[in-house]
């Protein structure tokens, strides 16, 4: 399958790392206008700069703006008033027990994981069910259906998102526009990267034996038995993005490794 998505814009939130980047990667390999987000001029410039060099021929931009507030929000449609494909992928987490949560962390994680998506959702969809096409797509985590205990809160966004998720989809009814949420599992992104290395030094292993370790551990049910790489999470967005996932709609896809222990 050749997925060419000429002549769309795609904007996608927290893409100067990890799965945002490796999905704006995968846009302007399509042959998409991508637009790539991050809270700092700098690191976008630079991540524009690398993009530009890695795909031949790409069509990127980039704009500064943080996504977890409604000020950065209106900032960033303002620069940019019109996409074909929205991929909200901002997203923080943090293994903190429940009891020590304070709430200012709880609202937080909610504006930066769950409102930068209804904000962005809200100012961009309408265009789309007008132009009758268009792309949402929310980045979730198997931590919606299955909520880890060492971030509660983590876990009450992600299902947060994919509710927010289902209800956009139902209206899109009759229009060639769809709304989905992709879970990834366990992802080796920078961030989860530093993570996985303190988790090493502190029992000091080597980085290999503490990912793997953690996966028997903590997700010992998923049946590829190792952290996914961000190229993979990709790969499934990039798909749901397309023009070919047309008959997908309202789904909230699992690409996280089989760790789920359900058929549905």
């Amino acid at each position: 399958m050749k997925i060419d998505l000429s002549g769309t814009t795609a904007l996608v939130t927290g893409s100067t790392s990890g799965i945002g980047h490796a999905i704006a990667k995968g846009l302007a390999a399509t042959g998409a206008r991508v637009i790539v987000n991050g809270r700092t001029q700098s690191k976008v410039e630079e991540v524009v700069a690398a993009l530009r060099k890695a795909v031949s021929g790409a069509m990127i931009e980039g704009v500064a703006a943080d996504v977890s507030t409604a000020e950065g929000c209106a900032a960033l449609v303002k620069a940019v008033p019109d996409v074909d494909i929205l991929i909200n992928n901002t997203g923080i987490f943090e293994p903190k027990e429940f009891f020590d949560i304070p709430d200012e962390d709880w609202l937080r994680f909610f504006n930066v994981n769950v409102m930068s998506g209804i904000r962005l959702s809200r100012a961009y969809m309408p265009g789309m069910l007008k132009r009758n096409w268009g792309r949402i797509v929310f980045i979730a985590s198997e931590s919606a259906i299955m909520i880890p205990k060492e971030m509660i809160h983590y876990g009450m966004t992600k299902t947060a998102q994919l509710a927010i998720s289902r209800g956009l989809a139902e209206l899109t009814r009759g229009t060639a526009v769809t709304v989905n949420a992709v879970m990834p599992g366990p992802t080796m992104s920078e961030g989860v990267e530093t993570f996985v290395k303190d988790l090493a030094k502190q029992n000091g292993q080597s980085v290999e034996t503490a990912a793997a370790n953690f996966i028997k551990e903590h997700r010992p049910s998923s049946l590829i038995q190792r952290f996914a790489h961000v190229d993979e999470i990709a790969n499934m967005v990039v798909y749901v993005a397309s023009r070919e996932a047309s008959v997908t709609n309202g789904a909230a896809l699992r690409a996280e490794g089989g760790l789920v222990q359900t058929i549905a």
